[in-house]
């Protein structure tokens, strides 16, 4: 098998180009960025392709051809619809990290990176304020990873995962680290890796550690519990309480929850639980979920792309009777928040639970 050449770092990634290189292109219609955008030149296909033609040298590594390998949200629609399970999303997480070493980011993402440093030190501040103002205690043994994204935009939800896992779990203690996971779909590969092992290390004496944020808990997979899987365990253990008072809720399947972590019965729990009957469910679901653009930096580098998928998911909320969307993600939140739906995190739906 020829091995890439030209971007060294994919040479690993060699079998996963050449095998989406050679296929009919059986993605096609599962990309959420290709359909949006109406063009084959943002395909899986076209995109992996493309890397493996600028790896052998027979395109140049320059802005342009760079640029498409930030055309995706991390969804992995494609390798679930792929014979031949290709992991496209990593291998283009890969490519962004060669063509950084090269400096050809985009220059969004170039910003972005800039400013990480300072996003970091206000989450850290977030994490001791609320480590205060909250019961937290220090030496507990459950350790509860929040996420950029909440730490950041989402202070309510942040505050209502907290609650909610002090009540579930008793004493937890708030991780100060990153994951490094926005970092790595950035393609600052050595920085995530950085982060992630501090994190790690700020772990290592935790009896369980649960993950709010699903690109999180993706990343933290093989030592954390996504916080639905934890919370609808520790809710078991509950006596019911009466159902709650809302408008109908809509479930919307987070990428990296559902197709990253197959988590998809934990959520619908919590919220049958909640309601007293199942949650209202989107025509396409669990594994054939649309994505709504949160994630791997898509909002930043194709923001309009980004913007139309979230209105596409809100338009088919409204089309089967609306109601209020539920999700287990901070970014998807935020996205469909951006489209003027109203959604619910699920870790507000645990906290009103609870506290009924």
């Amino acid at each position: 098998m020829t091995k890439p050449r030209a971007l060294v770092l994919l040479d690993a990634r060699a079998p996963e180009l050449e095998s989406c290189s050679y296929c009919p292109k059986l993605c096609r219609a599962a990309c959420p960025v290709a359909d949006s955008e109406a063009s084959d030149t943002v395909t899986p296909w076209s995109i992996m392709s493309q890397s493996l033609e600028v790896a052998r040298g027979r395109l140049p590594a320059d802005a342009e051809t760079a640029e498409l390998s930030w055309a995706c949200s991390g969804c992995r629609a494609c390798t679930g619809r792929c014979d031949l399970n290709n992991p496209v999303a990593e291998t283009l997480f890969d490519a962004r990290a060669e063509f950084l070493r090269q400096g050809l980011e985009p220059l969004p993402v170039r910003a972005w990176l800039s400013r990480h440093a300072e996003r970091r030190q206000r989450t850290r501040a977030r994490v001791t304020e609320l480590s205060v103002t909250l019961p937290t205690s220090a030496n507990a043994s459950t350790v509860l990873v929040l996420g950029c994204s909440y730490l950041q935009r989402l202070p309510q939800e942040t505050e209502d995962a907290v609650r909610a896992c002090l009540a579930l779990f008793g004493d937890v203690r708030l991780a100060s680290g990153c994951c490094g996971l926005a970092r790595r779909t950035a393609g600052d590969a050595a920085g995530a890796d950085a982060e992630a092992a501090e994190l790690r290390q700020e772990l290592r004496s935790a009896q369980r550690v649960i993950a709010v944020d699903a690109g999180c808990a993706h990343a933290l997979r093989d030592v954390a519990q996504p916080f639905a899987r934890a919370a609808a365990a520790a809710l078991r253990q509950r006596a019911p309480s009466a159902p709650l008072t809302s408008p109908p809720l809509r479930y919307h399947d987070p990428c990296w929850l559902g197709r990253g972590l197959g988590e998809y019965q934990a959520p619908r729990e919590i919220l049958t639980r909640a309601l007293g009957k199942a949650p209202l469910e989107f025509a396409r679901s669990e594994n054939e979920a649309r994505c709504v653009g949160g994630g791997a930096h898509l909002p930043i580098t194709r923001k309009d792309t980004a913007r139309d998928l979230a209105r596409r998911r809100q338009q088919e909320h409204e089309q089967l009777g609306g109601g209020r969307i539920v999700s287990a993600c901070g970014n998807s939140v935020r996205s469909l928040r951006q489209t003027g739906a109203d959604v619910v995190d699920l870790v507000t739906i645990v906290r009103q639970m609870i506290e009924k």
